[in-house]
């Protein structure tokens, strides 16, 4: 008897060398073996997951029984393209798809760009389609495949649509340990090829589920809040097969990791105790618990002491009150939060925050004090700004939700930051990116969006975020003033350095606000797609020496503008104080060392500080530079990719070696000095 063919596709971005293993196709066809008619009859081939192999894989699809697809924002187009050629040449292949880009609900009102022209009928617009499997999908395409070699009526199964009937929802998988683990099965191997110079990255899932209902996410609507556990047992053997198989990196899929408290310390004991027996896993990724508490600081400790971790995502998304609302988010207090990020500042754990752009019920005004709080909350801030994104199944993807608040939204290429240039394919994926609200229009979304990248790269980022704090603390200056002066000095001089970038920064918003997406790439800065912010950030450090010279030209514009009279030779310090503490490209030495005429380590080390507090002190300040690399595109990754969520691309003043006398001696005694120094403090040397 022939055996069913079955093909599958789980297409991904390429990040530098790594690439996803298909864990949800693996985690199906797992589940479906254990029923041994299937074992026995079915033929499961390597699933396609490289965008650029697309014409390979049409090629290598021969005599297929069934195709299967894995279906997300990212891969919808790449999807759709393989699927209709497989049903042109292979027309009785059936053809089936699922995951979270599947829609739940078609009709010709639903606001998503892809749908502005349906004709209410999935299956009549994608004609190639046989078939949609929705929500979790285990138990469905088990029961597919079973009728595949019965009578083939799948009428029967509950969570199947097709252009006949659609039938109601499956159940859900209450007991996870039903699903056999396609790691420890090794399925996930069976799926792949080996690509010399590939690492595998894993998706791993300890629970499955959310409780929370945020509107822009389908996270918590897709598996109905209730949320599942995976026995410890089995998820301990699991962090040993991506230890004995050298997995780099392994992707939390939890929606709140550390919800959990007590059984998350306990999975982060074992991950910590193979790495450092193994050497692997590499790194981890969590989404962090959406309502976070002082009781993860210990679970994130635990892994950061094992270099698992990076850093900690204390995700806001906004710090208005109405539009937490009506998203249906909830954070914790902000005074909560704000004692959260010192508890971590205490244990030594970097942590970063994040915002939406373009929620409903944000102004301009709300989001500026937003990042104004954050600011004044996080000493050494570390904040990544996002546009609004619309999932195809998320509450705010709803036409009463969408007409409640105005919604608009355009049809945008897909953001995909740090991926490679060379591993995209040529078929383009697209999002559906909102512009317009009944609280805002276009014009103010794109004030907050050069609001957004003047934080992240000029505050968050170090370029001029002492400089800001002096003013803050001498002044009691707000910060978003002396950011208003930053952007109307951009305005003004545009054959500055900052002006340059700030004429990239609106042709670059002006593009992805018209549709034409947010690529951004430099050949100056690896063979990758950069956000905006770090680009500048890059091209801002390129040389030390005339950063210097532009911050000077913009303070000395600042102190016009707001007629104050500080002293100059103490601006010309603090300014070059400012630029020593960030990681330049043209300063790679091992040691970097700064002599300076005021205490700018006590000033900025302790609280609420006076310009008449200001100390003249002569000062030799000395740190390790953490980031040598010569090539400028390592020099990038370690300084922009890798090291912006850990702070690597500056130093802070209270980690600072200092001495009133220079140091002499051999190089190797200074560093061990300075190492043993902060050893004792116990902090890190460097950042």
């Amino acid at each position: 008897m022939k055996k069913v063919k079955v093909y599958s596709s789980q297409f991904n971005y390429q990040y530098g060398t790594s690439i996803h293993f298909p864990y949800s196709i693996a985690s199906l066809f797992v589940y479906a073996k254990q029923n041994k008619e299937i074992e026995d009859n079915f033929q499961f081939e390597t699933t396609f997951i490289f965008r650029n192999k697309l014409e390979e894989y049409v090629e290598r699809v021969e005599d297929p029984d069934i195709l299967l697809c894995s279906c997300y924002v990212w891969n919808w187009e790449i999807t759709n393209e393989l699927a209709k050629r497989v049903k042109e040449k292979w027309p009785n292949c059936m053809v089936i798809f699922g995951g979270p880009n599947v829609p739940l609900r078609y009709e010709g009102d639903v606001p998503i760009g892809w749908m502005d022209n349906s004709t209410n009928n999935f299956f009549k617009d994608y004609p190639y389609v046989d078939m949609l499997v929705h929500q979790e999908g285990e138990y469905t395409v088990k029961q597919v495949f079973e009728k595949f070699l019965d009578d083939k009526d799948y009428s029967t199964i509950n969570g199947l649509e097709t252009i006949d009937y659609k039938t109601p929802p499956q159940m859900r998988i209450m007991n996870l340990d039903e699903v056999p683990s396609a790691y420890l099965t090794n399925m996930v191997w069976d799926l792949v090829e080996p690509v010399d110079g590939v690492d595998y990255i894993a998706a791993w899932e300890t629970n499955r589920g959310c409780p929370f209902q945020c509107t822009f996410c389908d996270w918590g609507s897709a598996t109905k809040t209730k949320v599942r556990k995976w026995e410890m047992d089995r998820l301990f053997e699991e962090i040993e097969w991506f230890a004995d198989n050298k997995i780099p990196y392994v992707d939390v899929c939890d929606a709140n990791f550390g919800i959990f408290v007590d059984r998350d310390m306990e999975l982060a004991k074992k991950l910590k105790s193979e790495k450092e027996e193994k050497g692997f896993p590499g790194r981890i990724r969590p989404a962090w618990a959406k309502i976070s508490s002082d009781k993860i600081v210990p679970v994130a400790k635990e892994l950061l002491d094992a270099d698992l971790l990076r850093a900690v995502t204390l995700a806001v998304q906004s710090l208005d009150p109405e539009t937490l609302n009506i998203i249906k988010r909830k954070n914790i207090k902000f005074d909560k939060f704000g004692e959260l990020v010192q508890k971590f500042r205490k244990e030594k754990i970097e942590n970063y925050t994040e915002i939406i752009m373009g929620l409903p019920g944000e102004t301009l005004k709300s989001y500026k004090h937003g990042l104004e709080q954050l600011m004044e909350l996080f000493p050494r801030p570390v904040v990544y700004v996002y546009n609004c994104g619309v999932f195809v199944n998320a509450p705010m993807n709803d036409p009463h939700y969408v007409k409640q608040y105005d919604i608009e939204t355009i049809r945008s290429p897909i953001y995909l930051w740090h991926s490679s240039i060379h591993n995209r394919g040529e078929y383009q994926e697209w999002e559906d990116i909102v512009v317009g609200t009944n609280t805002f229009d276009l014009d103010e979304l794109k004030q907050m969006y050069l609001y957004g990248w003047v934080t992240q790269a000029f505050h968050s980022m170090g370029i001029l975020e002492y400089i800001s704090k002096f003013y803050n603390q001498t002044y009691d200056m707000r910060y978003m003033d002396f950011y208003d002066v930053f952007v109307d000095y951009c305005k003004t001089h545009p054959k500055s350095i900052f002006g340059k970038e700030y004429e990239t920064l609106v042709e670059y918003m002006n593009k992805g606000y018209s549709g034409g997406g947010w690529d951004h790439h430099d050949e100056d800065l690896a063979s990758i797609l950069w956000p905006i912010e770090e680009a500048t950030w890059l091209r801002c450090l390129r040389d030390s020496k005339k950063l210097n010279v532009e911050i000077n030209k913009f303070i000395k514009f600042f102190e016009k503008e707001k007629k104050l009279s500080t002293k100059p030779t103490l601006l010309k310090d603090l300014i070059s104080f400012q630029v020593f503490l960030l990681m330049s490209m043209d300063r790679n030495e091992e040691i970097k060392k700064h002599f300076s005429l005021w205490d700018w380590k006590d000033y900025f080390s302790n609280d609420l500080n006076r310009y008449d507090d200001l100390k003249i002190y002569k000062n030799s300040y000395y740190y390790e530079n953490k980031i040598q690399e010569e090539d400028t595109e390592q020099w990038c990754f370690q300084a922009a990719w890798i090291g912006r969520s850990q702070g690597n691309y500056k130093c802070h003043p209270e980690f600072l070696y200092s001495s009133s006398n220079k140091l002499e001696g051999d190089k190797d005694l200074i560093l061990q000095n300075i190492k043993e120094m902060t050893k004792n403090m116990g902090i890190s040397s460097g950042v």
